[in-house]
């Protein structure tokens, strides 16, 4: 979930500006998350207002936002930039993930309705045929990296927490831009991503332990398979 843009004070924030910020926070989001905005890139909101065809207060609503996710990085007199990958966060992101991450899947498993775990397993189905994908050319790496953070998103939602799902989604972010850096050393990203089926078909049956429990070792795994690449 996008966190919700605030007006300063004494101001008002139209529904057309929120609409106009929330597209622009967005797409700014994507690109910075899979480092299509390189590490250290310059962004020029002017720029970034006329590729988005919206004016330049929604693009400085979005880069605030993405401060705080810590995207983007404000200097005074010298612009806005995305903010460099440091591996040395890698520890500190995943020892917040080794404690959220199982809380989200068994609580997802805990309040899914018929819907959400008709989603979930339809999500698994697709995510067991990614390895044949990815083997037979019909799948890039940084496809398959969308179906990953589709899954953690689809879990986050499923849990009925906004607390919980706002600050796993900025985790993720930040999770994947690591990824991103180290993918084509990674020698087994699709296997990585195609734990997700076991996770997802156990929210679907209701099992929160056994959720949590593959949730815990999911994220484990992604620090141990970036720990060996660098």
């Amino acid at each position: 979930m996008s966190a919700p843009t605030t007006a300063r004070a004494g101001q008002e924030t139209s529904p057309a500006a929120q609409s106009l910020a929330d597209v622009a926070y967005e797409r700014l989001r994507d690109r910075l998350v899979v480092l299509d905005i390189r590490p250290g890139e310059p962004l020029n909101d002017d720029l970034l207002a006329k590729e988005f065809g919206v004016g330049r207060t929604p693009v400085r609503e979005a880069l605030k936002r993405l401060e705080v996710d810590r995207l983007v990085v404000a200097y005074p007199r010298r612009g806005t930039f995305a903010t460099t990958v440091d591996m040395t966060d890698l520890g500190h992101i995943s020892e917040v993930r080794r404690a959220l991450e199982p809380a989200a899947a068994a609580a997802a498993a805990r309040r899914a309705g018929p819907a959400a775990r008709e989603e979930m397993r339809t999500l698994a189905r697709t995510v067991a045929t990614l390895h044949a994908a990815v083997d037979g050319g019909d799948l890039t790496q940084r496809e398959l990296m969308e179906h990953d953070v589709e899954v953690h998103r689809s879990i986050y939602r499923h849990s009925q927490n906004p607390y919980l799902q706002d600050v796993l989604v900025r985790l993720d972010n930040l999770a994947t831009r690591i990824w991103c850096l180290v993918l084509d050393r990674l020698p087994d990203f699709a296997g990585h991503v195609g734990e997700h089926v076991e996770l997802l078909e156990a929210i679907v049956a209701g099992d929160a332990d056994r959720a949590a429990e593959l949730a815990l070792a999911h994220v484990t795994g992604f620090e141990e398979s970036v720990r060996q690449v660098l």
